[in-house]
């Protein structure tokens, strides 16, 4: 992405800046929209396909779809958007099956470890990702040196990324599992209240990504409207919002809280900490309490996410894809609409549009306290045997 407008610009030399900036907005949508219609679909596929071979066809998707890119002139501005669309649609086929996979496989003690690792997983990428830009600058440079050429930067990065694809389809063509675990049969009831908790979680991480997307696109618009927040400090707000998020993975880790609090206790204690987050960052009268507004959306944020797909986790085996695909989707739907709100709220109520932004994690947290037969439970795990008689108050702190 931080690449894209200069590897654009030699390609439309008679078009001006603001032509090459409209363009390099579209692709990025073009890019979340596969991922927003592939998400539901490879879900849904992988329930009767089963995980691993859907996967793999996502990976092979992914990588195959890069490799126009290396030859941009050939395949022309219409071929440059037929790629990206399926980068996002073959991604899609990633997105939701690595946690219906973790989750299909993972006793019920280990799957919020495990899903503390596959955050801290993505929040490393986000973290690192970029650093290939670097490296490929790094390379194009020794390259040089021993006269091999002067190599563009984005084709290396392209390169970097379609080889981490294919090293991951050879480690999944080692690691994945050959057979699915059996799948007990669901009563009707079971079902119903399945899709009922599904779409909750769904309209939830929705909401958040909503938040989110449009808190990032405020702290950029902040270096606009406060000429004393330089570049380098929103860069570094943007770096301790990865790496807040990564210490409450690490949390959520080390101690167990989604194996022993209440999911939906968690996620009120998350929205609430955004909330108050974002309040800060719509009053802040320094850049000291913006960074303090920032930690605390993060955390509450970083929060959430997690318990929503541990919680999603829980469904049955025969709707596991289908709700991990609908909460990817849901994602990528809250995403763009943030993105796009957001532009324009920041716009027309600069700092305050923080405040506005508080208003759907209010209306959510409403919704978990009025509604809580919406939000589905985790499975308690079995208590050790007390060795001491049980006190009244004991008993009844145990009792659900």
């Amino acid at each position: 992405m931080p690449l894209l407008p200069a590897w654009l610009t030699p390609l439309m030399a008679a078009d001006g800046q603001a032509e090459v900036a409209r363009h390099v907005g579209l692709l990025s949508g073009l890019y979340a929209a596969g991922v927003l219609v592939g998400a539901p679909l490879w879900g849904l596929v992988s329930d009767r396909w089963g995980r691993g071979r859907i996967l793999v066809v996502g990976l092979v998707g992914y990588v195959a779809s890069l490799l126009p890119l290396l030859r941009p002139d050939s395949i022309g501005l219409a071929g440059i958007y037929w790629s990206r669309g399926a980068t996002g649609f073959f991604v899609a086929a990633v997105v939701p099956v690595v946690p219906a996979l973790v989750a299909e496989h993972t006793p019920q003690g280990q799957r919020a470890r495990r899903f503390a690792w596959l955050g801290a997983m993505s929040l490393l990428g986000f973290l690192f990702g970029p650093g290939l830009d670097t490296a490929a600058a790094q390379m194009a440079g020794a390259l040089a040196g021993i006269g091999a050429g002067t190599l563009d930067t984005t084709d290396l990065v392209i390169v970097m990324s379609a080889a981490l694809g294919a090293l991951m389809m050879l480690g999944l063509a080692v690691t994945l599992p050959r057979t699915a675990p059996a799948a007990p049969q669901d009563d009707v009831q079971s079902v119903s209240a399945d899709r009922r908790r599904a779409m909750a979680l769904w309209g939830l991480n929705g909401a958040v990504m909503f938040v989110l997307s449009g808190f990032e696109l405020g702290i950029v618009l902040q270096g606009q409207q406060h000429p004393a927040l330089s570049s380098r400090e929103i860069s570094l707000m943007f770096a301790q919002c990865s790496l807040v998020m990564l210490g409450v993975n690490a949390l959520l880790f080390f101690t167990g809280l989604l194996e022993r609090a209440a999911g939906r206790g968690v996620m009120a204690a998350g929205l609430v900490l955004a909330i108050v987050g974002l309040t800060l960052l719509a009053r802040h009268r320094s850049n000291a309490w913006m960074y303090v507004g920032v930690s605390l959306t993060a955390a509450g944020t970083g929060l959430v996410l997690p318990t929503i797909a541990y919680l999603a986790a829980g469904a049955s085996r025969q709707r596991l894809g289908t709700t991990m695909g609908g909460l990817a989707a849901a994602a990528g739907f809250g995403q763009t609409l943030g993105s796009a709100a957001a532009g324009w709220l920041f716009g027309a109520a600069a700092q305050l549009g923080f405040a506005w932004l508080a208003l759907p994690l209010l209306a959510t947290l409403g919704t978990l306290m009025v509604r809580p037969t919406w939000w589905p439970a985790a499975q308690a795990l079995p208590l050790p045997p007390l060795t001491a008689p049980q006190t009244p108050s004991q008993r009844n702190h145990l009792e659900p």
